[in-house]
């Protein structure tokens, strides 16, 4: 789902992204990757599942917290389609954006989708984030999943997000990853599964997201943190959630054993090795833990100019 030109200059053995999916697809190492991003060639299959997602859910209770009753909504960064004809299913006039033509994961695949569930409130158009072929003051919401953090120009990108969203309209951001500084930056993108294929995945400090918003005069209303909620921490649940402090304290306890040999099996040891970890890499539910651990945004578009 790129709403943009990567920041990457890709190398000559790089794979597109397209061309990256459907090779993944054939592979077994990577079957629960492409499942759990709703990645799968039954384009169908993957609306089904994501319809009825804690993360979709979620996405709705969100939008209609800020902007009850049904919108016209700009899908940004659209890829295969899997928010913009779920939100078209739940009601909205949805204009889905998305800069690749691709019937499996671009604008063709949403057409295909379209076409398949018989939906009229839909428009596909293929683009461009930072040039967007629409009026300004276009649109009452713009809905941008995974793809903020693919932005050649951030700044670009947010300025044309602001100039097609009607004043008192609402953005809202789901998932872009987020890195603290250089080197996390770089762990991310060397613990990235796909990254190594085709060279496009990016991130972005949180305070650059925020600063992007309010440069372009949105107003930022609300900074939803990796662990805050089921949209960032998807396919993981909450049940998943609670049942990571037990799994990492017994993680520990047995590198604490290989570590100490027969000392680690002490619970003074254990404990003392636990807090050392701790100290230096976060908890289990310590996000600094988390390779470009994602984070989601609502900002808002002032009806009155400040």
């Amino acid at each position: 789902m790129v709403a943009s030109q990567s920041t990457f200059d890709r190398n000559s053995s790089a794979l597109s992204w397209e061309e990256t999916i459907v090779k993944l697809r054939n592979s077994p190492d990577f079957k629960e990757i492409i499942y759990n991003s709703y990645l799968d060639e039954d384009l169908s299959s993957n609306i089904e599942r994501f319809l009825v997602s804690e993360e979709f859910q979620a996405t709705l209770v969100l939008i209609e917290s800020f902007y009850p009753g049904k919108a016209d909504l700009l899908d940004l960064g659209a890829g295969n389609g899997v928010s913009a004809i779920s939100l078209a299913l739940s009601g909205f006039k949805v204009t889905a954006v998305d800069p690749d033509p691709s019937e499996t994961i671009g604008c063709g695949a949403i057409r295909k989708l379209a076409k398949e569930y018989n939906l009229s409130n839909i428009n596909v158009v293929q683009s461009y984030g930072e040039s967007l072929p629409f009026n300004s003051n276009s649109f009452d919401i713009v809905h941008v999943r995974q793809a903020m953090h693919h932005a050649a120009d951030l700044n670009k990108f947010m300025l044309e997000i602001s100039r097609v969203l009607k004043p008192g309209g609402y953005l809202f951001t789901i998932r872009d990853h987020v890195i603290y500084n250089e080197k996390d930056k770089i762990w991310f993108l060397r613990s990235h599964p796909l990254h190594r294929f085709y060279g496009g995945e990016n991130a972005y400090k949180e305070s650059e997201y925020s600063d992007a918003m309010r440069k372009s005069g949105l107003e930022v209303l609300k900074t939803i943190r990796y662990f805050d909620s089921v949209l960032n921490y998807a396919p993981l649940t909450a049940e998943n959630l609670a049942e990571l402090p037990q799994q990492f304290t017994r993680d520990l306890s047995t590198r604490a054993k290989q570590k100490f040999g027969i000392l680690g099996n002490l619970a003074p040891v254990q404990y003392i090795y636990q807090k050392a970890v701790e100290l230096k890499f976060g908890g289990a539910l310590d996000e600094r833990r988390i390779p470009g651990r994602m984070y989601s945004f609502v900002a808002t578009k002032p009806a009155f100019a400040k």
